[in-house]
């Protein structure tokens, strides 16, 4: 069995140990930057959520994966650029990174174009931090709101917390917010706080170098 493969299975397994309801959290594997060999042996393991930060990448890389199965979910996790918009809706199911009124915009034109609809997070700026995108907590509301009046198909929020050592602290903000908007899907948690992200209700989980390994 493959490394990676069996490092998906240890994940599984304690997901499946800490959780205490029937759904269980999907682990997005984010193959970013790795070649698709080191992915290759997960799809006929059959795990069907990836993640992916780069659009061009993402084109080269999954096109015809995707075409020869329709069942693989991909993710984009990275920011999106509105130049970038329509062929980021060729290839992704999901986007996780809405975090502006022009990007929302532009992803209700090109989506009516191609008549394709992408399931979409919005990034909140949980620690609100000048250097970081996302929509601060005071205005997801109206955010949200504005989003819907486009026909986006929003299922929930995403966030980066700070690194400060105060993750658990944002995560649980985190949930109250979703609860709040009665959001049934939450995107947080990566390789080191995974765990802490399911306890506060994360429905993804956005795992990399623990199941491929350390990036070059």
């Amino acid at each position: 069995m493959h490394n990676t493969v069996k490092n998906l299975i240890y994940i599984e397994d304690l997901i499946k140990s800490k959780v205490n309801h029937d759904k269980l959290p999907k682990i997005i594997a984010v193959s970013k930057t790795f070649p698709i060999e080191k992915i290759l042996p997960l799809i006929e393991h059959g795990h069907l959520d990836f993640g992916e930060n780069k659009v061009q990448e993402a084109l080269d890389k999954w096109s015809d994966i995707k075409t020869n199965n329709s069942n693989i979910k991909l993710h984009l996790i990275g920011k999106l650029q509105t130049n970038k918009v329509k062929f980021a809706l060729r290839i992704f199911d999901y986007i996780h990174s809405l975090d502006s009124e022009k990007l929302a915009n532009k992803i209700a034109n090109e989506q009516e174009k191609q008549e394709k609809k992408p399931k979409i997070f919005i990034q909140v700026n949980i620690g609100n931090e000048d250097q970081k995108s996302g929509i601060k907590n005071e205005r997801l509301e109206d955010f949200y709101k504005f989003c819907k009046n486009l026909n986006l198909d929003i299922i929930g929020t995403m966030c980066i917390p700070p690194n400060d050592g105060n993750t658990k602290k944002y995560f649980f903000e985190m949930n109250k917010i979703n609860q709040e908007l009665n959001f049934n899907e939450s995107s947080m948690g990566m390789s080191e706080d995974y765990l802490e992200a399911i306890k506060n209700n994360a429905t993804y989980v956005r795992v990399g170098s623990k199941i491929f390994g350390s990036r070059n």
